[in-house]
């Protein structure tokens, strides 16, 4: 029994456009094998596309099932449509304003700048309509949620700010590039926080212009932390690669010439692919130094860093790759853009693979991510149980104990 402590269990859902629907077949297959109702994490944080995801499953906290379920529907029957506009009209005149200010030096009418080539109003349409984050205080009050928190970037300082809200003991936080920000969480926090950069339009919150969290936040795993989870899954969109899958695959030569969607789609890689890694490796370090570090020099520490055990769930199969083929599903303009950029049914793919909000993708990152928590049930249900391997709880026992002797209260 821990001394007045409980197990907070926090969800971490990254960022990717489509691709975040391999986090809706992870979701759905724990919903499937979880025993409660409500749901099982009481922290949700979300950046990108993965806001969309946590921001659904946090304003349904009170049935994780049905919420899992009616996630999942969502993405099996979305459409790019429902994302962005695909009419000609639309999409005509965006570039004919874009044309405007690249051909005319700047001098193009000020009322007509612009700086997105995607209109997402059919986006905002579908999150007004599926969300109900209304619901969020009546589950801070029961008990059913401690924190939830979505990421944005803020385009005139740099800083990633984390949104959050959740119960009155939680605080804001302050680090060089990143903030929290305590507020009740809106559309238009969603919207921000999924804004891809270029594609999609920067979104406005009282007075300034935020785009999408992946570009700043450095370290995905941290609002969780701030809003003091003690055990984190993390589910990323990147395949692992073995040491000698890398070098094989620096050693490919190129095919062809290098496209405007190749570099792209390598340039969306590394906002959405690589912090996730890195801080799930810092973690990793840290729980493995504490490990070793003694209860007396672990309560000397000024920091009061702790070990956070940490299970992250990644895609089996490269989720670019799937794009490979899947051109002709677009709409016919936007498919006309896409080929303009360079990409075709086997070039440019990792840029498509971000834009493919269409079934022929989707299915298939569902279906994977389904099968992939599955062949992970029993680690995952050991996870969830609080069957920690990496923190003897005999140790979190004793630190908490000395805590208290010296007149500091975790307990928060």
């Amino acid at each position: 029994m821990l001394y007045g402590y409980c197990m907070n269990l926090g969800l971490v859902l990254t960022g990717g456009g489509a691709r975040a629907a391999y986090q809706v077949g992870v979701i759905q297959a724990i919903a499937d094998f979880s025993s409660k109702r409500e749901s099982p994490f009481n922290i949700i944080t979300g950046v990108s596309a993965g806001a969309i995801n946590g921001s659904y499953l946090m304003s349904r906290a009170n049935d994780f099932k049905t919420a899992a379920k009616g996630l999942s529907d969502l993405w099996l029957n979305l459409h790019s449509d429902k994302i962005y506009k695909t009419d000609t009209r639309s999409l005509a005149s965006l570039g004919t304003k874009w044309l405007g200010i690249l051909g005319t030096g700047g001098i193009y009418s000020n009322k007509e700048k612009i700086n997105y080539l995607l209109d997402t109003r059919p986006l905002r349409k579908l999150l007004e309509e599926e969300l109900r984050l209304e619901q969020l205080p009546q589950f801070f009050n029961t008990g059913i949620l401690r924190g939830v928190s979505v990421s944005a970037t803020n385009y005139l300082t740099g800083t990633a700010i984390s949104f959050y809200d959740g119960i009155e003991e939680l605080n804001p936080w302050i680090r060089s590039t990143r903030i929290g920000v305590q507020t009740q969480l809106s559309v238009e926090h969603i919207m921000a926080s999924s804004a891809i950069p270029i594609f999609f339009p920067p979104v406005n919150i009282n007075g300034k212009y935020y785009g999408d969290g992946c570009i700043r936040l450095s370290s995905p795993l941290s609002p969780a932390i701030h809003l003091g989870a003690d055990r984190v899954i993390a589910v990323g969109i990147r395949t692992s690669r073995s040491n000698e899958e890398i070098i094989k695959f620096n050693q490919e030569l190129s095919k062809g010439d290098l496209t405007i969607a190749e570099i792209s789609g390598m340039l969306l890689n590394a906002v959405f692919l690589d912090s996730l890694e890195t801080d799930i490796e810092r973690m990793e370090r840290i729980n493995s130094t504490l490990s070793m570090m003694s209860l007396e020099n672990l309560s000397q520490m000024t920091s009061k860093l702790r070990q956070i055990p940490l299970l992250a769930l990644n895609p089996s199969r490269n989720l670019g790759e799937l794009a490979i083929g899947i051109l002709h599903e677009f709409p016919a303009m936007i498919r006309f853009l896409l080929k303009g950029l360079g990409a075709k049914e086997n070039k440019g793919w990792d840029l498509l693979s971000y834009l493919a909000f269409e079934k022929a993708y989707t299915h298939q990152l569902i279906e994977l991510g389904y099968s992939d928590t599955l062949r992970k049930k029993n680690t995952i249900l050991e996870f969830l149980n609080g069957e920690l391997k990496k923190v003897k709880t005999e140790r979190l026992n004793g630190f908490m104990k000395l805590e208290k002797e010296n007149g500091n209260d975790l307990s928060n």
